[in-house]
């Protein structure tokens, strides 16, 4: 039976430590992003390019070290992981105070680079260690909180960091983001070892006679992806949403910060901030109800229309946003969208973790997050470049349209993946008991 949030929260002090350092971070994370993409937008004078290759610094790193990321905390402590890659992006938040002028803009450049490299890391540690530390029952629960909380704070973050830098200015919202970094890293501290990991893995760590070579098992981790009959099927069902919901970052400057802006009289870094705003509330809103709909479908035995549909339908609605004549219309097109994907992606990641066993689990959810984040970074410059030829109106169209054509994808593929996912489940809850 699965835990209910208050459950989970009020029995599990290492989660409620490891959550807590999420909320802190995350929020942090946003006034930059938010604060970044504005510096760049002034000492640039608006160019789309220098938002692209912004964009590209924030992602591509990311995707880049998520593999080797994932191996690491496979091998080596996972909390220690945790915390250094805390302490060190303390320090590199703060370089984006140097940045004054379009001669240094490669300061926020190579700033945001770091921060997406130590990124990948702390969350490939984190992701490997929460079913870990929420056990089977609660993972569900813990799914949920982890990434609901991330788009809430996506939403207050976005709004608060559009705000910070309207009227205090950018700095202050760079050395919020410092000290996020820094709580994370003691609430991580708060954390006991063994709590991230199982006994099994454990045992395997310590034996260091039978351990194979960090390449191999990187290797590994690329054959269990492309032999596993699931993980493929997700693998390649994220990257083709990314191909669409990559154009998301160049959406939202362009329609928010730039179009409706000069239409509206909006502040720029107000407008970005709302479409991040009613995006994140969407994700999160869907994230909570992912509870009580995963108990419907359970009953329901309905995993696979499910999962296709709503992939389906969130391109379509997020693509007929790109219409609106308002910036408050498209805001709600956007809330409702990202509602419905945060409902889908809660019930596919948790089916998702409960198949993977914890010796590899870093190594795939990696891979997979860094495929996804390559193709985004990816479609974020291409559609940064395309704004020189097509409305952004036209972009937030085809990037619907591409992001739910993942539906088709899964439908394709989804043949027999319950029960694949269900004997995944079971290999890994022997290896936890062995």
């Amino acid at each position: 039976m699965n835990l209910t949030y208050w459950q989970l929260l009020s029995g599990n002090r290492d989660f409620r430590n490891l959550w807590w350092g999420q909320i802190v971070s995350e929020l942090g994370n946003w006034f930059n992003f938010i604060a970044g993409l504005g510096l760049v937008r002034m000492v640039s004078h608006a160019s789309p390019e220098a938002a692209g290759i912004l964009f590209i610094a924030r992602l591509i790193p990311f995707a880049v070290f998520s593999p080797i990321a994932g191996t690491l905390v496979d091998r080596f402590s996972r909390r220690q992981v945790m915390i250094w890659s805390d302490l060190v992006r303390v320090l590199v938040a703060l370089a984006f105070l140097s940045v004054t002028s379009e001669e240094n803009l490669w300061i926020a450049y190579l700033a945001t680079i770091l921060l997406s490299t130590f990124g990948a890391f702390f969350d490939g540690a984190k992701n490997a260690a929460t079913p870990n530390m929420t056990g089977k029952n609660g993972l569900l629960a813990g799914t949920a909180l982890m990434f609901s909380t991330r788009f809430l704070l996506m939403a207050i973050g976005s709004a608060l960091g559009g705000f910070a830098a309207a009227f205090f200015g950018y700095k202050v919202a760079f050395i919020i983001n410092a000290a996020s970094f820094a709580v994370s890293a003691f609430s991580v501290w708060l954390i006991p070892e063994e709590a991230t990991r199982d006994d099994e893995t454990a045992k395997r760590m310590s034996d260091k006679t039978e351990r194979e070579s960090f390449f191999s098992e990187l290797k590994e981790g690329f054959q269990y992806t492309v032999q596993n009959h699931f993980a493929l099927t997700i693998l390649i069902m994220n990257v083709l949403w990314a191909t669409g919901g990559g154009a998301i970052n160049v959406i939202f400057e362009r329609m928010g910060g730039v179009y409706f802006a000069e239409k509206e009289g909006w502040n720029p870094d107000l407008a970005n901030g709302l479409l991040w705003f009613s995006s994140g509330l969407g994700l999160c809103l869907g994230m909570i109800v992912a509870h009580r709909a995963e108990a419907y479908l359970d009953y329901k035995k309905a995993h696979i229309p499910f999962i296709g549909w709503t992939l389906i339908i969130h391109g379509i609605l997020f693509s007929i946003g790109g219409l609106m004549p308002s910036l408050l219309l498209l805001g709600i097109f956007c809330f409702v969208s990202r509602a419905i994907i945060g409902v889908e992606y809660a019930v596919q990641e948790t089916m998702f973790q409960r198949s993977l066993p914890d010796y590899i689990r870093g190594r795939i959810s990696t891979l997979d997050r860094g495929a996804e984040m390559t193709i985004f970074g990816v479609s974020s410059y291409f559609s940064s470049l395309a704004i020189y030829g097509i409305s952004p109106q036209m972009l937030t169209v085809i990037s619907g349209l591409l992001a739910g054509t993942s539906g088709i994808i899964w439908f394709l593929r989804a043949k027999g993946i319950d029960l694949k996912t269900q004997k995944n489940s079971q290999i890994a809850e022997e290896a936890e008991a062995n």
